[in-house]
């Protein structure tokens, strides 16, 4: 979500891990993606200028791809990770023995994106999304008021009562990342692992698993479907024939029977077999991007008809459809008839009417995302007689979906800008005229494509309607859909059939004969992100004591969710700032004292957990800017305070940063630039105590050419130095430095951790062995210490006063118990899902933010 141009301006990013790798393409599409080609250093001040002005700066789909490269850089450089190495990190984990103690899950809570209590110039509050959770990938409905909702990195969640109400039903796989979810013709249940929604992940999936019985039982690992063949790849989608599933993956097309759930899929079709997993171009930088399947359209009214989509979103040769020859197993690309140009196909959805009468697709333009300004939709087309080879018809491009009653009224920023992430398409299955289509918006048409309306927009800002009033959810407006969406369903409950919309924010559903006002804008949305559903992505955690009396206040960076805030005595969590939110930092002695992140460093400090029901107009926020203005900040920058001097905080982009005022600094003016990391540096871990500094950095940061480096000082400024840390890996691997904790007792003991896999997995100079690394003399010698630590991405490190250490990693959280040299998976009942911070907090508990479940938290007491 971006922004409002009201209040704090530059939009949000959606970091949905993809597979990405510094090509040609990707550069020239992050230029076209930023204003006027600038460079990132301009183009990042750019934003930040139009935050104090009110202006719309960078758009949201250059920080999209910004988020996603980096998100994806940590978890593969130097190389391309083999499949596997989810499937056995996993394994490993689950064998480590347990430490005793269970886990609350803090974050189980409605979280209102409209608190009229943060009606602050830097929030999105009175936009109109309401009760949100995290992104939904994947959703499936039936006639019963039965429905089964996917979450990005958060499992497949269920409810009996036509959404609401929701049980997890998941939590016992391998991998919480979410493809497709479908419901087959016999009522089972079919998810899809490995979240696909820009053709390839660093939360690759564990293959397609069944629930035969999902009303009442959940997902178990005894219930995959084939082998590992699908492991370590990410599924776009499922399409079923009578007898047979097709998968269309990262990896090619793949299909398995339907009956027989055992026994080995089978690869139908990959474009470049080459560069497949023991190919002989599997090494190369781009083999991840050359055999991505978006879907596959299969006539109902005759199976032998199929066509598959293929193509990376960025454009390459193999981009196309495909079709089998009679009889012959070869698939040949052809020229779709009709208005879809052979030459210029991207990211593809199709669907059929129930009845095979018509076929709709939507089609993002490889021409546009290089060239176009506004958008990157070729179109919505429809093939009128439900042949998959065409003819194919326009029935709506971005200019006819603006003039619906759009919220994307801006140059730069118009319905489509992220058709290559941002695709849904659903047909009412009564009515082979009524449609559902997922841009950044939700768009209905209920002639065919004749005519639309936009019954979900972007936000309420900037129509008439809208009003701050924090008496009022959203002034006059009617309430809509959180931006950006990825899936979309038609059932039924209570006797009434209902559409159901997936997007950033969660799900929401509208009756499929709903009202819309005279602006297009349906009216009668309801938010089903009742609390019970917790799919938030969190980056970040802070905590501390309420002031208000009563326990702790806890505070964290989302994933195009803003900042949530939830106090002590809170029913409901709200939003104190908006767009995306980064690190965050909360004084542990008055929870109200926080900084939030946006992105790149844009910091901004409040004394009063910013709530504010004033105008929305920056004279009355109460949050200040303190954004140093770095030149080559990370999209999620780094920011610690020291543990023994809450007062002092360092923060990193290229150069070092301290200021010494605490939670009192009034302007970015206070920070102290003490040390550059160096052009092209930036710095991607800080940790802090009795005034030594350890900063992790990368620069270039992705695979070819990947460098990493530690750089060690004081914060009065003096002392600075670069480590010497050879590339070849064997002083400290050549991987991305994600997290480190110091000793509270003796500032020279410090430990390192470090994300991507061990060599035995990635496929890169100097990948190393190990992810844990202790120091006791400042970095000049380092030990390995991961000992029985499974071989996974690790991402932050906390130290207790006791001496354990803590690990959050991409499966959950691992502990080394003060004393011992072996490493356990620390307390019960948590889901599998991405650790992104690990908080200690002074009432003797440990946070775990994770980006997908929602925070939780431990006594730390139980620890041995």
């Amino acid at each position: 979500m971006r922004r409002t141009t009201v209040r704090q301006a530059g939009l949000a990013a959606t970091a949905v891990a993809a597979l990405l790798v510094t090509t040609p393409q990707l550069a020239s599409a992050t230029a076209r993606h930023t204003p006027l080609a600038v460079s990132r250093l301009t183009a990042t001040n750019a934003v930040k200028a139009a935050a104090d002005t009110g202006g719309d700066g960078e758009d949201e789909s250059h920080n999209s791809l910004v988020a996603t490269e980096e998100w994806t850089e940590a978890r593969t450089a130097p190389g391309i990770v083999a499949p596997g190495a989810y499937g056995a990190a996993f394994t490993a984990l689950k064998n480590l023995p347990a430490t005793t103690g269970s886990y609350t899950h803090v974050t189980r809570k409605v979280y209102n994106a409209d608190d009229p209590r943060y009606r602050d110039y830097a929030s999105n509050s009175s936009g109109g999304a309401g009760n949100v959770t995290g992104r939904t990938t994947g959703l499936a409905s039936d006639r019963d008021g039965y429905v089964y909702a996917a979450g990005a990195n958060g499992g497949v969640w269920r409810s009996s009562t036509g959404g609401g109400h929701w049980t997890p039903i998941a939590d016992s796989l391998p991998s919480l990342s979410s493809g497709d979810l479908e419901l087959d013709s016999t009522g089972r249940l079919w998810y899809a692992t490995g979240e696909a929604n820009t053709g390839a992940t660093s939360f690759v999936g564990a293959g397609v698993f069944v629930d035969s019985s999902p009303r009442t039982s959940p997902f178990s690992v005894s219930g995959r479907v084939g082998g590992d063949e699908l492991e370590s790849t990410i599924i776009n989608a499922l399409r079923f024939a009578p007898g047979i599933v097709y998968a269309a993956t990262s990896s090619g097309v793949w299909t398995h029977s339907t009956t027989t759930l055992s026994g080995a899929w089978t690869r139908i079709f990959a474009p470049n077999p080459d560069y497949l997993a023991g190919g002989p171009l599997a090494s190369d930088p781009t083999a991840a991007y050359k055999n991505i399947a978006n879907d596959v359209a299969i006539d109902p009214r005759d199976p032998s008809k199929v066509v598959l989509a293929l193509g990376w979103r960025g454009g390459d040769a193999y981009n196309g459809f495909y079709r089998q020859n009679p009889g012959s197993s070869a698939w040949v690309r052809f020229n779709p008839k009709g208005a879809i140009p052979q030459n210029d196909i991207g990211n593809v959805s199709f669907a059929y009417a129930a009845d095979g009468s018509k076929l709709y697709a939507i089609n993002e333009s490889i021409r546009a995302y290089f060239y176009n300004p506004n958008t990157a939709l070729g179109g919505v087309y429809v093939s009128a007689n439900g042949s998959p080879f065409g003819p194919w018809t326009l029935i709506a491009d971005s200019t006819k979906l603006k003039d619906s009653g759009s919220a994307l009224q801006d140059p730069g920023y118009q319905p489509g800008i992220q058709a290559w992430y941002n695709q849904s398409l659903r047909v009412d299955p009564a009515d082979p005229q009524h449609l559902l289509v997922g841009l950044e918006e939700v768009f209905e048409s209920r002639d065919g494509g004749a005519t639309w309306k936009t019954v979900g927009p972007y936000w309420n800002f900037g129509f008439p309607c809208w009003s701050i009033d924090p008496t009022k959810q959203t002034g006059d407006c009617p309430q809509t859909t959180h931006p950006d969406q990825h899936s979309a369903s038609f059932g039924f409950y209570g006797g009434q059939a209902w559409e159901y919309v997936g997007n950033d924010g969660g799900i929401y559903r509208r009756p499929v004969d709903g009202a819309t006002n005279a602006d297009g804008h349906a009216t009668d949305w309801v938010s089903l992100n009742d609390g019970t559903i917790d799919a938030l992505q969190y980056y970040s955690v802070g905590v501390g004591t309420d002031p208000a009396g009563g326990g702790m206040a806890v505070s964290g960076g989302l994933q195009d969710n803003g900042q949530s805030i939830l106090r002590a005595n809170d029913k409901v969590m709200g939003s104190n700032f908006g767009g995306d939110g980064g690190d965050t930092l909360v004084d542990p002695n008055n929870g109200c004292n926080i900084v939030a992140e946006y992105v790149y460093l844009a910091m901004r400090v409040t004394n009063n957990c910013n709530a504010n029901q004033g105008d929305g107009s920056p004279e009355q926020s109460t949050s200040r800017d303190i954004d140093p203005l770095d030149p080559s900040p990370r999209f999620i920058a780094p920011m610690s305070p020291d543990t023994k001097n809450i007062k002092t905080w360092v923060a990193g982009g290229e150069f070092v940063y301290v200021q010494t005022h605490g939670f009192a600094i009034q302007t970015a003016a206070e920070w102290n630039p003490v040390f550059d990391l160096g052009a092209g540096h930036s710095a991607t871990s800080i940790s802090v105590s009795g005034g030594k500094a350890y900063v992790g950095w990368c620069g270039p940061c992705n695979s070819p050419g990947f460098v990493r480096g530690i750089a060690v000082g004081n914060t009065d400024g003096t002392g600075w130095s670069q480590l010497t840390l050879p590339a070849d890996g064997s002083v400290l691997p050549n991987r991305y430095v994600a997290g480190g904790a110091v000793d509270p007792t003796n500032p020279n003991h410090a430990f390192v951790a470090f994300s991507g896999f061990s060599r035995a997995w990635t496929e890169g100079p100097g990948a190393g062995i190990g992810h844990v690394f202790e120091t006791k003399d400042a970095g000049a010698t380092w030990k390995d210490v991961s000992a029985n630590l499974p071989d996974i991405p690790t991402n932050h490190l906390a130290l207790t006063a006791g001496g354990s250490l803590i690990a959050g990693t991409d499966l959950g959280v691992v502990v080394r118990p003060a004393g011992s040299t072996k490493w356990s998976r620390l307390g019960t009942n948590f889901p599998t899902t991405t650790v992104t911070d690990v908080e200690v907090s002074a009432n003797g508990l440990l946070y775990v933010a994770t980006h997908g479940r929602g925070i939780w938290s431990t006594r730390l007491g139980r620890l041995a």
